[in-house]
């Protein structure tokens, strides 16, 4: 009776049955938590050529509205690569010069407009339809992604300008080939110094906070070694304080609608598969339209507080889990933990290295090239793996954008092939009696396809006289359906054979009998409970 009473909660839902004793482990979680997304958001701000508070203030505000509202007790939310990455493609696209001009207002606009498509989608209550987009969709877009910004954190890994931050992957291929005679031997040192840290924690040591401990040596570094005199590059100064107050802009609003819906589409997806991935036995179910909501509120509400779209991020909710969250006031402890960085870490921070971030961006995007995924699905299903590909090479030549759009429609078209795909089974001629079985659902569009194939049947079985049609999966009957029922009586009747229909669930019959062609079939004594019934031609 757990899971009820959660889900009906519409305030920290995750607090209900709260135990002190746990109060000491949410802490520690959210300041474990807190050590990795911290300086994760602030390094995939600069994904879209955006300042580094940005990622800071996306660790305020929607973290602290997911935990009021969200149903996950270990999630953290603030933004992840594929959401950044997606921003900056999004913006790129409507027109706003970011790097350059202010992209504050437009991103602000942005954040909203997906929070107000997510919450929508809660008012409709597609929750459930949203996750119709397939795995392999969201392989592709990942491959994309972590293709496209693993290439494109190369000019700051090597110390070189280059212009096609956000502008898709062959420009940035381009742009490193450029660049790549000006490279700065100590930035491109720091960096593979700091990937290396990187990826030996992560592999040896897991629940040490490997990108606080990069971001911490770099700071030290040029705080100490002389980093800047050598040429590296330091991120732009970070402000003190709260941001400051500013109005969102509606010029580009349009043409940023179709990235805010895939942006909206992955942050729900993210989001989800995050939730559902480290939910534990016991704990309450996740609900899909609650998740929506959460993330929606998280997304409107932080809009006006200068962040990026939000989602659940796996990185940090993982080592929020591992640490022994168990509950969101762990989160609340990361959004305390931003704040005090937000207001007395200003300068400390300004000392970063360009390269620092970068190396933390580059190893986390890396991470999203599933080879092993692509494998997988090769091996156990070619449509599969061939829409996870054709959605990766689109993100990698058209952009990420068509690329979501192109993933979407494949999967559609997988599951309309899937639903029209005729299931029917022929049982031996039984006497004059064709037995038929119809093991998939008729609805419109498969209509006419079953038609043919129970006409194919018949003209199969020479000398039959009856062909007895079970329709247990016809629990929905449209008009249509039942327009090609009728014709099917017909068509057979002219062919000198008796229809007579079986195991007619109560829903489909119910509908049916509004109309005269079935109304005058059981008035016949045409409708029988089972197949053998039918077979037989007597009620059983």
């Amino acid at each position: 009776m757990s899971a009820p009473t959660a889900t009906r909660a519409w305030f920290f839902p995750t607090l209900r049955g709260y135990h002190r004793s746990w109060i000491g482990p949410d802490i520690v979680a959210g300041l474990s938590a807190g050590a990795v997304v911290v300086p994760q958001a602030m390094a995939y701000a600069t994904i879209a050529s955006l300042p580094v508070q940005i990622g800071l203030y996306t660790c305020m505000v929607p973290m602290l509205v997911y935990a009021m509202l969200g149903g996950s007790r270990a999630m953290s939310v603030s933004t992840t690569s594929t959401i950044a990455t997606l921003t900056a493609t999004t913006l790129v696209s409507a027109g706003v010069a970011v790097g350059s001009d202010d992209p504050v207002p437009d991103l602000m606009a942005l954040t909203l407009l997906v929070g107000v498509i997510l919450l929508i989608a809660r008012v409709l209550k597609l929750g459930g339809a949203v996750e119709y987009i397939s795995k392999p969709t969201i392989i592709g877009v990942q491959v994309g992604v972590g293709a496209t910004v693993a290439v494109g954190q190369l000019p700051k890994l090597i110390g070189v300008d280059s212009e096609y931050s956000g502008s898709g992957f062959i420009r940035s291929i381009l742009g490193v080939v450029e660049a790549v005679p000006g490279m700065n031997l100590t930035t491109g040192l720091l960096s593979i110094g700091s990937i290396a840290v990187l990826v030996l924690l992560k592999r040896f040591l897991p629940r040490v906070p490997a990108p606080l401990i990069v971001v911490a040596a770099g700071i030290l570094l040029a705080a100490f070694a002389g980093l800047k005199d050598a040429g590296v590059e330091l991120i732009a100064p970070v402000p003190q304080g709260f941001p400051p107050f500013e109005l969102p802009t509606f010029a580009h609003i349009g043409a940023m609608v179709p990235g805010a819906f895939a942006i909206s589409i992955m942050a729900f997806l993210e989001s989800s598969a995050v939730a559902r991935g480290i939910r534990e036995a016991g704990e309450p179910q996740i609900d899909s339209n609650r998740e929506l909501m959460a993330t929606g509120a998280a997304n409107a509400i932080g809009s006006f507080f200068q962040v990026l779209p939000a989602a659940g991020g796996f990185s940090q909710s993982a080592v929020n889990k591992g640490a022994g969250a168990k509950s969101q006031i762990a989160t609340v402890v990361t959004v305390i933990l931003a704040l005090l960085v937000a207001l007395f870490l200003g300068p400390v921070l300004s000392l970063m290295p360009q390269a620092t971030l970068a190396a933390l961006v580059f190893v986390a995007v890396v991470g999203l090239i599933d080879v092993k995924g692509m494998a997988r699905l090769w091996r156990l299903n070619r449509a599969d793996f061939w829409v996870a590909a054709s959605t990766a090479f689109v993100g990698l030549t058209a952009g990420l954008l068509l690329a979501v759009a192109v993933g979407v429609i494949g999967t559609f078209v997988v599951v309309f092939r899937e639903l029209n795909r005729v299931r029917i089974s022929v049982g031996d001629v039984d006497g004059d009696v064709l037995p038929v079985k119809l093991n998939g659902p008729v609805y419109t569009a498969n209509a006419l396809p079953y038609e043919t194939a129970v006409l194919d049947a018949a003209a199969a079985a020479p000398g039959v006289k009856v062909l007895a049609l079970q329709l247990a999966q016809m629990r929905v009957v449209s008009v249509t359906v039942l327009d090609t029922l009728t014709d099917l009586d017909t068509e057979l009747a002219a062919q000198g054979i008796e229809l007579r229909l079986a195991a007619v669930p109560d829903s489909g019959a119910t509908v049916a009998r509004r109309g005269s062609w079935y109304a005058t079939l059981e008035a016949d004594g045409r409708v029988y409970e089972t197949l053998d019934a039918a077979v037989r031609g007597r009620a059983e």
